[in-house]
């Protein structure tokens, strides 16, 4: 999924990539629940795109319920909840508050030095 979303991105085919996201996220609901971690990247995908486009108010919750669905699904320690909080720290970052994008980088290095 992330390479074709990339491709749309790099594109800049944001209706696409979106659309594609949506189909995704509703297959993968299905499949294997809301509360799944394949879920949560689906979830920070379209985050991702949403940032991409300035649609702030769409991302943002999307990136806080893909953060919480990991971190109960893979605990709180795990790579990929480093990689939806480095996501949120860029995000954070780009809407200027750059205090909460320093929390979160900061977890994240945390995390990513338990498993260097």
């Amino acid at each position: 999924m992330g390479n074709i979303l990339n491709i749309y991105r790099g594109q800049n085919k944001f209706v696409e990539a979106e659309s594609l996201c949506k189909q995704a996220l509703v297959i993968t609901e299905k499949a294997f629940g809301k509360d799944h971690a394949y879920v949560a990247s689906d979830l920070n995908y379209l985050a991702l795109i949403y940032q991409a486009q300035g649609k702030y108010p769409e991302a943002e919750p999307l990136y806080k319920q893909a953060l919480t669905i990991r971190e109960k699904a893979l605990g709180k320690d795990h790579p990929k909840v480093a990689t939806v909080l480095e996501n949120m720290a860029d995000f954070y970052e780009e809407i200027g508050k750059k205090d909460k994008a320093g929390r979160l980088t900061e977890r994240a290095k945390k995390i990513r030095s338990k498993y260097q």
